[in-house]
């Protein structure tokens, strides 16, 4: 990677410090909220519409820019069904992949070499990390907490409760039973997340 004067960085301070600077200018012009709490490091809110904002860490390597997004926490359910589902989609995916911690909890990690990092190519992870964290969020839900959703719909439902956060789980809230909403609040035409 250059620095913009023909060289190379020659320590790590230096390769910091480049990284820095393009990832600062890119994250300025395209008006995304950041944190830069350390050297090397950056936390970028992502805003979303089916998960509202995915937080996407930022970190410099030794070889290597890191990208980090928590997705969602471990499934109460149906974690092999929900493994499946992301393994599936990683052959398909752009410089991430669905990976989980210790505890089952599902993110978006990827790496790129330094001399990859450009602001094209900052902005099309970004893009990749917001996509997959947004366009999948709904089903990832629905297979690993679909019980959960199911109990909370019922509840409202019985207390005439407004439904307003869960309408995009109205389909499945309500598959295969007979219940409605007691609001009315537009539930039935909400996207399933699929």
């Amino acid at each position: 990677m250059s620095d913009g004067t023909g060289e190379a960085p020659s320590t790590r301070a230096d390769v910091v410090a480049a990284l820095d600077a393009v990832i600062g200018r890119t994250l300025r012009e395209a008006d995304l909220v950041h944190e830069h709490p350390a050297p090397g490091r950056w936390l970028v809110d992502l805003p979303g519409t089916k998960k509202l904002k995915t937080v996407c860490g930022l970190i410099v390597g030794e070889h290597a820019l890191r990208i980090e997004a928590f997705v969602c926490r471990q499934p109460d359910e149906n974690r092999e069904q929900l493994w499946t589902y992301l393994l599936q989609h990683n052959a398909r995916m752009y410089g991430v992949a669905y990976s989980v911690d210790r505890v089952g909890d599902v993110y978006l990690t990827g790496r790129v070499p330094h001399a990859a990092v450009t602001p094209e190519e900052l902005d099309r992870l970004l893009g990749a990390v917001l996509s997959y964290a947004d366009d999948h969020f709904n089903t990832m839900l629905e297979i690993g907490f679909g019980t959960s959703i199911r109990r909370e719909w019922e509840w409202r439902v019985k207390r005439g409760e407004s439904l307003r956060n869960l309408e995009a789980f109205a389909a499945f809230a309500q598959r295969g039973t007979t219940r409605r909403p007691a609001d009315g609040g537009g539930a039935s035409s909400a996207d399933d997340g699929g």
